[in-house]
């Protein structure tokens, strides 16, 4: 188990080196993996813009893929595996006003089966996770490119959804975090078995352990983990304890790592 160090280090957030990276357990090849990774624990979905390959983890085979139209397809974020179907949030990044939607695919066949428009919203849509009966997003904002005057990364917002995709509930994200993320957002985050929100930004290899707050809007910061990839959008798998996947864009490659333990406050 590992303690980590959260928001009270002495040296300023966003001039820290990032953490040793955890050990690398996986490193499959895919060109589709420029956004993110999801999986089931049998296969790794590598995501693109507009464009998905399914491969076996087991022997890295690529099983089947789906290429979908620019136009209607300009930005796919990240995805998660639930049940049959492989969810997918999207928006029309770096184009603003900034509109998104949700996208589904069937996981067997790779077939987009439905789009549902969330239009206009507190920013881009760049994740879709689905924990404890509910989905959960994150609306990120930029401070530049696909930004909105007046709202920059610290506008980026986790959303609790019902099933009809209407926001319950909201919270931003920690300062000390938003600063690693700047001047990009939250383009990654996975809720993980330990009851933690795990979240990555644009490029560093970083994870960001965080947790629900008792009060207030702010989620909080327990701490930050290393990882062998530069941000981007990351999945639990559901088989392997403690592995996560991520990509590494410019390799196109999806990186499997086995992350350690966060040891909470009251825990030690």
């Amino acid at each position: 188990m590992l303690s980590l160090l959260g928001s009270g280090t002495a040296l300023a957030q966003d001039e820290a080196a990032s953490p040793p990276p955890a050990p690398v357990a996986l490193r499959m090849a895919g060109p589709e993996a420029r956004q993110g990774a999801a999986s089931d624990g049998t296969y790794i979905y590598a995501i693109d813009n507009d464009r998905i390959g399914k491969y076996r983890i087991a022997d890295g085979r690529r099983i089947a893929g789906w290429q979908g139209e620019r136009r209607l397809f300009p930005h796919m974020n990240s995805c998660t595996v639930v049940g049959r179907e492989l969810v997918c949030a999207a928006s029309n990044y770096p184009a603003v006003p900034q509109t998104s939607a949700v996208e589904v695919f069937d996981t067997t066949t790779l077939k987009h089966v439905r789009s549902v428009s969330l239009g206009f919203g507190p920013g881009s849509l760049t994740v879709m996770e689905r924990h404890g009966g509910k989905w959960w997003a994150v609306f990120a904002n930029y401070a530049g490119k696909g930004g909105e005057p007046g709202r920059d990364q610290r506008y980026t917002l986790l959303a609790r959804m019902d099933d009809a995709f209407r926001i319950e509930r909201s919270w931003t994200f920690p300062a000390d975090v938003l600063a690693r993320m700047a001047p990009y957002s939250c383009s990654g985050l996975s809720w993980g078995e330990d009851g933690l929100i795990y979240a990555t930004g644009h490029d560093r290899p970083e994870v960001y352990a965080l947790k629900l707050p008792e009060a207030g809007s702010v989620l909080e910061h327990v701490g930050t983990l290393g990882i062998a990839a530069p941000g981007q959008a990351i999945d639990w798998d559901p088989k392997a304890p403690r592995r996560l996947w991520a990509i590494d864009r410019k390799k196109n490659e999806m990186v499997a790592s086995d992350m350690p333990v966060v040891v909470r406050e009251g825990q030690r």
